[in-house]
């Protein structure tokens, strides 16, 4: 599905701008090029037929199912879905939208933003291939598991009052709104809908194409340029600070659960600890700059604080955790 972006990159960057694919300024212009591109195709289709479907949907019994369970139950959902949806965390902000206009509360959707990223099913069936099941199965156990505690922090400090306005009066509106009916909703033509998801589109695409290509601007600007065999170098010893300092390294840094399965494959063959790879992979898929960058744009510098030293906590003791018990995988 994705070659196309990665051909295009190929065409752009190796024939067009005559770029060597073997030296560091080629691949880190291929890699700016290849996301960017990408990025900005899933935002306009990821926002255009979410909103397609909130036109045509009836949203409100989501909200309504939600608020009759309790709410451990929809954090376990809420991650659920992000560990079904194949959504990098910058294509899961239209999503993470989509539930705040819906009503549906704040941790329940971020359960489904930080688990989203970090799992999904093509990384599943590679890290099997390279880890075996039971090293898989204690990955998505542990990202589901990041996702709900994090929800249920974030309810429990009522995150809600920092995000963004135009996203808190959003989940204001969609809270507020009185309970319908599948009946009860009016149908829309499709020409009603199309407009509808058009617009939409426009707006939030208009609000966040720039911080698409600062964020991944900062990611391709070292992606190509750290030096061959310095991670293994530096942080391959097992010692205790190499884990908190594998989360630091790959915040600069951008990628994909996909994409990162290369890596961290590379990096435990060459002698890198299995929690200290995690970590560091983890750390470059969930909480780079470029997702928090995107992320600015509908929370606030606190939320956004918050959200970020949670997730680097939990990378670090996951790393320790897997460290610890690697004998045993």
């Amino acid at each position: 599905m994705f070659e196309v972006f990665t051909q295009f990159a190929d065409w752009l960057a190796y024939e067009l701008l005559s770029l060597s694919p073997d030296s560091k300024s080629g691949d880190a212009v291929h890699f700016f090029i290849e996301d960017v591109s990408k990025i900005y195709v899933l935002l306009v289709v990821m926002i255009y037929f979410i909103a397609l479907l909130r036109a045509s949907l009836n949203v409100e019994q989501v909200r309504n199912y939600l608020a009759g369970k309790n709410k451990g139950v929809g954090y376990i959902l809420g991650s659920g879905f992000g560990a079904i949806t194949p959504f990098c965390s910058c294509s899961s902000i239209p999503v993470f939208l989509g539930f705040t206009s819906a009503g549906i509360p704040v941790g329940i959707t971020m359960s489904f933003l930080l688990t989203s990223p970090l799992i999904n099913e093509v990384a599943i069936l590679l890290l099997m291939s390279l880890l075996g099941w039971k090293f898989t199965l204690l990955y998505v156990v542990v990202g589901m598991t990041v996702g709900i505690i994090g929800g249920a922090l974030l309810d429990a400090i009522k995150a809600e009052r920092w995000l963004q306005s135009f996203a808190k009066k959003a989940l204001e509106a969609g809270q507020n709104a009185p309970l319908q009916t599948t009946q009860e909703k009016e149908k829309l033509s499709f020409t009603e809908r199309h407009r509808f998801a058009k617009d939409e589109t426009l707006e939030i695409f208009g609000r966040v194409w720039k911080w698409v290509i600062i964020g991944v601007g900062l990611g391709a600007a070292l992606h190509g340029f750290v030096p061959d065999g310095w991670i293994e170098r530096y942080l391959g010893d097992g010692q205790w600070w190499s884990v908190p300092a594998a989360v630091l390294l790959g915040i600069p840094l951008y990628s994909n659960a996909t994409g990162v399965i290369p890596v961290m494959e590379s990096l435990i063959v060459n002698g890198l600890p299995i929690g200290t790879t995690l970590a560091f992979c983890m750390s470059t898929v969930a909480a780079s700059f470029p997702e928090f960058i995107l992320l600015k744009q509908v929370m606030q510098w606190r939320l956004l604080a918050t959200v970020f030293a949670m997730l680097l906590l939990s990378f670090t003791l996951v790393g320790w955790l897997f460290n610890g018990f690697s004998a045993f995988l």
